[in-house]
């Protein structure tokens, strides 16, 4: 019998993309790569870099995604920022300061801005574009069509358990999408309702992700917010490091093999290798932690799983069905 698998995603972008509102965007990220891609190759995991466009145009790291796909070593993947992403369309008088989603934006111009990023990356990389999250991880019906229409065999942008309603993007919308009743398992979209199973050719890979506490906790943290007035959704935590978390992450990927999923799925954003580049990991002392973090991490699940990326599993999900 197969092992499960291990996908390892990365949101590839500019520097700590988290406190930049002014528009201009830095890229210095990419030299710190090589180190993780090392590590990934140490235990026969494969990532796939989930590219967006300010990463796309920078020659170092065309060269570093080259290799990589020389090799068989990784996947080159699209990540799409609606606010810096061409063709250029304002959507509210300062998109930098509220970064929009891309499924506030006009369907032609969402539509235009997939079709683009996807030759960008196709062209830089001499290869066809497969596998796709969005970025803040917004997603609808209308964005799914965009990617079948594109050529896309997978996606990876649903958060099971998790309402992003209060994340705001455009003033005039709705927030993110929520997504606290999706399935938390591998599924082919329903085109007409991406929440459910369909009969589509996307593969929805969703992020690995579980409650902190048992229903009884989360039902009176509940009453205890909504007293307060706050919305929030219940606690979670995700196959992804925060600093310091290796046995919380590894306790998400044993509840979510459990449940009878055939993959775990873990996310980083490229900023977070460098130091500074991200709020979490600040100076040289956090990143070397979150290798020691790594190393544990990947080495207990060396024996567990099998390295693939998201095409790969994609199309070993297809030929299965066949």
């Amino acid at each position: 019998m197969d092992k499960p698998a291990f996908l390892i995603t990365l949101d590839t972008e500019g520097d700590n993309l988290w406190r930049n509102r002014s528009g201009k965007v830095t890229t210095r990220n990419v030299q710190f790569l090589p180190r993780f891609q090392s590590l990934c190759e140490k235990y026969n995991f494969k990532p796939t870099w989930l590219t967006n466009y300010e990463m796309a145009s920078d020659p170092a790291y065309v060269e570093f995604g080259r290799d990589l796909l020389a090799r068989g070593q990784g996947e080159i993947g699209m990540h799409l920022h609606a606010w810096y992403s061409p063709p250029e369309y304002a959507l509210t008088d300062d998109d930098w300061r509220y970064q929009p989603y891309l499924i506030e934006f006009p369907e032609n111009i969402l539509r235009d801005k997939v079709a683009y990023m996807t030759d960008l990356l196709e062209s830089a990389f001499q290869q066809k574009m497969t596998s796709h999250r969005a970025g803040r991880w917004a997603f609808d019906e209308v964005y799914a069509r965009a990617l079948i229409d594109n050529g896309y065999l997978v996606d990876c942008s649903v958060t099971p358990r998790v309402d992003w309603r209060n994340s705001s993007g455009a003033p005039q919308g709705k927030g993110g999408t929520d997504y606290s009743l999706f399935p938390d398992h591998a599924y082919y979209l329903d085109i007409n309702d991406i929440s459910r199973a369909g009969d589509s050719p996307l593969l929805e890979l969703p992020m690995s992700i579980q409650y902190r506490y048992g229903a009884f906790t989360n039902q009176l943290k509940k009453v205890w917010n909504d007293v307060r007035g706050k919305k929030r959704g219940p606690s979670v935590n995700w196959l992804r490091p925060v600093g310091g978390n290796v046995e919380q992450m590894k306790q998400v990927a044993e509840q979510t093999l459990s449940q009878g999923n055939d993959y775990v799925e873990f996310m980083l954003h490229s900023s977070e290798f460098m130091p500074d580049g991200s709020p979490t990991f600040k100076n040289e002392a956090d990143i070397e932690r979150l290798y020691d973090d790594l190393e544990q991490l990947f080495s207990w699940l060396q024996s567990r799983t099998q390295g693939m990326t998201l095409t790969e599993y994609a199309l070993r999900k297809r030929n299965s069905a066949i």
